[in-house]
């Protein structure tokens, strides 16, 4: 039985997260006071405390949930000897998740990706005014039809997928009128649902560009290593290693769709039948069921969760 180990992205935190796990673990402290130390502030208070608004702030969400991620993992290793190289044939992540994805898998330090995400959160949020861009979901269309009403809906200006989460789950991003368009062009398509998400910016599309360019500033001075496991890009639904690949995926990503569906069927085609979602919330786990038939996905996120997993093991 092959095992990937996914890391999920923005919209799964919340305040009190990894709380109880640094309480109990000291490993998993460790991670958070790294974060801390890394961004020259607090953000375990936030994470722990709240209150919410500032943790959803996306400078502060992004590493926050990769830090509650890499504390998981942390704790994995010491507690239950998980060995990435030896028990997993990938990892993977949701948009932000790639880079916890990538940290566990020893490409970066924790502290560079707390780093680089925090530089993320911001320069995302500064590509695009307030009120200018939106996204929307769209349930119950497959990603061809989506990808189609973006495309019908933009007129001249961005709309595109942004995310391909799966079981008939898009999002699409771009500009607000346009994305309002597209809600109304997939419902008059037969989308069971089509409403704009509360999100403080269009992320995944082209309107990101300037936050693209700032990433690619920020990996340049940044050392990345090969990881010791495969790591299925975003981008590409393929699993690469090579640093130089790396970067370039991680920058593309800023402005182009998550393949999160084909993402998680490549890992099934190549035999994973067991996922582990490491962090806050079980939103990947309910994806990946509905994506790979047959396969099992458990979430690792409370001191119970990691019991559980020392109980049953990986194998």
């Amino acid at each position: 039985m092959a095992v990937a180990f996914v890391f999920p992205g923005q919209g799964s935190q919340a305040v009190g997260m990894g709380k109880a796990l640094a309480a109990n673990f000291a490993p998993a402290r460790a991670v958070f006071e790294e974060v801390d130390a890394a961004l020259g502030a607090r953000l375990s208070a936030i994470v722990f405390e709240g209150p919410a608004e500032t943790l959803t702030l996306t400078e502060n969400a992004q590493p926050a949930l990769m830090a509650m991620s890499l504390a998981v993992m942390r704790v994995l290793q010491v507690e239950a000897g998980l060995d990435l190289a030896r028990d997993a044939r990938f990892v993977a992540g949701h948009s932000l998740g790639e880079y916890s994805a990538l940290a566990a898998a020893g490409a970066f330090t924790i502290a560079d990706a707390a780093r680089l995400l925090r530089t993320r959160g911001l320069a995302m949020q500064k590509a695009v005014p307030v009120g200018v861009g939106a996204m929307a979901a769209l349930l119950g269309l497959e990603f061809e039809a989506a990808s189609a009403v973006a495309t019908e809906a933009a007129q001249g200006q961005v709309c595109q997928a942004a995310n391909d989460n799966g079981g008939g789950q898009v999002v699409v991003s771009g500009d607000k009128a346009a994305v309002e368009r597209a809600v109304e062009i997939a419902k008059a398509k037969g989308a069971k649902r089509a409403m704009l998400l509360p999100v403080s910016a269009p992320f995944h599309c082209a309107l990101m560009a300037p936050a693209a360019a700032v990433m690619a500033e920020a990996l340049s001075k940044v050392s990345v290593k090969k990881p010791v496991v495969p790591v299925v890009a975003n981008v590409l639904a393929k699993p690469i290693q090579e640093p130089a690949e790396i970067v370039q995926a991680l920058v593309k990503q800023v402005t182009a769709t998550v393949r999160w569906r084909e993402c998680v069927a490549a890992m099934a085609g190549a035999g994973v039948t067991k996922f582990y979602e490491v962090g806050a919330g079980k939103v990947l786990s309910g994806l990946i069921k509905r994506i790979a038939e047959g396969a099992s996905s458990t979430a690792i996120g409370t001191p119970e969760d990691i019991a559980a997993y020392i109980a049953g093991g990986t194998k």
